[in-house]
């Protein structure tokens, strides 16, 4: 058994309907496959929420085989960015997930400008084989 690390190595893909928290392996990575048009095995990170919003799955592809991380909350609920169109999913940031699964306010959150390099794609270094 391993402990859940989230990091930026991974993509994380926010299920947008409401999952029943039933569902096993089969039913999440037949979402994966079926609504999310991701691939399961790929090692990206699948975060589904009941409808409610007090349940949260995780679902990932370790070398050892699929992991499920479950967190239920007694009281309060889990807020979700705002969604933006009618796609079933769509990727977000680890530091969104991990705001999510702390209970941050998500309208509050005011990130101060950091310099972010621009590379040109003319620019951009060639691939040697």
């Amino acid at each position: 058994m391993s402990l859940l690390h989230l990091s930026a190595s991974r993509r994380h893909y926010l299920y947008n309907g409401s999952a029943d928290m039933r569902r096993t392996f089969r039913g999440f990575t037949a979402i994966v496959r079926g609504e999310l048009a991701c691939n399961p095995l790929s090692g990206d990170v699948f975060i589904f929420f009941n409808r409610q919003r007090t349940q949260v799955k995780l679902l990932l592809w370790m070398p050892e085989g699929f992991e499920i991380y479950q967190q239920r909350l007694k009281r309060g609920t889990f807020e979700l960015p705002a969604t933006q169109g009618d796609a079933s999913g769509r990727p977000i940031p680890w530091q969104d997930l991990q705001f999510i699964l702390q209970g941050v306010d998500l309208k509050s959150i005011r990130f101060r400008k950091r310099y972010q390099r621009k590379i040109p794609a003319s620019v951009q270094p060639a691939i040697r084989g």
